[in-house]
Order: C-alpha cells, then sequence, then structure tokens
C-alpha cells in the first residue's frame, strides 16, 4: 500500500505518537502551544512534526498569521482496514462509529471591531477586574498564565464555571478551556474550548472569539451570551462605560438556587 511504510516510521517514534495524542484531545494546535506541552526545543518539534505530514497523519491550515496542525487519521484508518481481523472489523467499525458521533462538535465563531489598541484590549480580556464588567456580572478570577485555572462565580460566591488557560499570548491569543456549572443540566455539556484572536487594523483591532469543541446540539446557553458579552466589551473599550446585560431571569433563578444550601437529611448531627 503507497505510503504505509511511512505510516508505520512516523508511528514508531514515541514522541510522535504524543504529538498526535496532543492533537487528538485539542485539534488545530500552532506550534508554540504543541512545543509548550514537550519537554524538547522548538527545532526538534519541528522536525518531530515534518516526519508526520510527510506520513499526512497531521495536515496544517494557515489561519490568519497562524499556522493550525490537525490530525488526519484517515492513514491510520487504512493501517486499521489493512491488519484488523475480518472478523473482528465490524465490531471496530461500530465502535468507531459511535466514537464519532458522541464526538461530534460544533464551532462558533464571533467577530467585533473595536476601537482600542491590541494592548488594551488584552487587559480587558486577561484581567480579573476588567472581565467581569462585561461579563453579566460574573467575578471572574484567573492569574491568566499557561496552565492557570480560572473560574467564574456570581457575586455572592456561588461557582458558574471554570477552565485552564492552555494558550497565553499577549497581546494576541488566548485559549482557554470552560465547563460550565451553573446549573445540573448544563454540566452535562461538558467541557469546551475558548480562543480569543486580537488583530489590529489600524486605529481599530479586530477581535474573533471561537468557542468550539461544544457537543452537536448543546443547551445554546453554553454560547449564547457572546454576542452581548462582546458588545458590552466594545462599549467599555470605546465609552468607558460597559452594558449592564443579565442573563435571563430563568438562568438567574438557578444561580440562585445553586447558592442555597441543601436540606438537611433526616437521621443527621443530634439523631
Amino acid at each position: 500500500m503507497p505510503g504505509m511504510d511511512a505510516v508505520f516510521r512516523a508511528l514508531a517514534d514515541p514522541t510522535r505518537r504524543r504529538l498526535l495524542d496532543e492533537l487528538f484531545k485539542q485539534d488545530g494546535q500552532t506550534l508554540t502551544a504543541l512545543e509548550q506541552r514537550l519537554p524538547m526545543t522548538r527545532f526538534g518539534v519541528m522536525k518531530h512534526l515534518k516526519v508526520l505530514e510527510e506520513a499526512n497523519l497531521v495536515v496544517t491550515k494557515r489561519r490568519g498569521r497562524e499556522k493550525l496542525h490537525f490530525l488526519n487519521p484517515v492513514p491510520i484508518r487504512l493501517v486499521h482496514d489493512r491488519w484488523v481481523s475480518k472478523y473482528a472489523e465490524p465490531w471496530a467499525a461500530r465502535l468507531s462509529g459511535l466514537k464519532k458521533r458522541l464526538e461530534e462538535t460544533m464551532e462558533k465563531v464571533f467577530e467585533i471591531y473595536i476601537r482600542t489598541t491590541p494592548e488594551r484590549l488584552w487587559h480587558a480580556i486577561a484581567t480579573s477586574e476588567m472581565r467581569s464588567k462585561y461579563s453579566f456580572g460574573a467575578v471572574v478570577s484567573s492569574d491568566f498564565t499557561p496552565g492557570s485555572r480560572f473560574e467564574m462565580r456570581t457575586p455572592e460566591g456561588g461557582l458558574l464555571g471554570e477552565g485552564e488557560n492552555l494558550e497565553v499570548d499577549p497581546p494576541r491569543r488566548l485559549v482557554q478551556t470552560m465547563v460550565p456549572l451553573w446549573s445540573a443540566e448544563i454540566q452535562q455539556e461538558g467541557q469546551s474550548r475558548i480562543t480569543w484572536e486580537i488583530e489590529p487594523r489600524g486605529e481599530v483591532c479586530r477581535l474573533t472569539v471561537t468557542h468550539d469543541q461544544i457537543r452537536e446540539g448543546a443547551n445554546e446557553e453554553v454560547y449564547g451570551g457572546w454576542p452581548m458579552m462582546l458588545s458590552s466589551l466594545k462599549s467599555l473599550l470605546e465609552t468607558g462605560e460597559s452594558m449592564d446585560f443579565r442573563p435571563p431571569a430563568e438562568v438567574m433563578e438557578r444561580w440562585q438556587r445553586s447558592l442555597q444550601p441543601e436540606p438537611a437529611h433526616p437521621g443527621g448531627a443530634g439523631h
């Protein structure tokens, strides 16, 4: 089979297998992001990526100034089709199809132009005090460093969401995971990813927010608030005043319920 030797050679190296694992967990990564995940030099990561690209296990795509790397599973599937037992293959295919259905995700992209500098815009995104002013009143806390945690809470302290800062490249790019927690229903949506990208355009900046890895058919509460948040951010930076957007009444009610202590169970303390 043409190219099969290159696939096996590429997969033989544990570092290259780890690169594929990293892209499987988070597809579409930059060289800088992948470099931060491996204990080697940038040049070393580039050499391994080149081998994977030659085997067609990794494909690249330009997005603006960035070169993104994506896992290409087709060569691995071809290996599977040739070497897996013909008796086991139907079972493997069914499981593969089930896995694919479970992992189908949506990507939402939001773009806005703000009359400001990249530095001021980055400050508004990656500073807890500023972030809270346009995030529906939620208190956002983090030191916004790679690998650090961030939280969103109500002013009263109820936990609304949490995640990790995966990539921090001021004043250009911030990548975060996000797990919504403001209701039992919304918690079932699981983790998604948010990418903030700043591009200067003369006197204005283009801000693109990509919210992806969202479960197909997910509750719109997971991503539906972005237009209001970004409009409020624009107002804050251009006028000094954010817009007083609040979540819908039913969402606010669930937030308040999340703050209430659970009722005591019979037979507890004192019995």
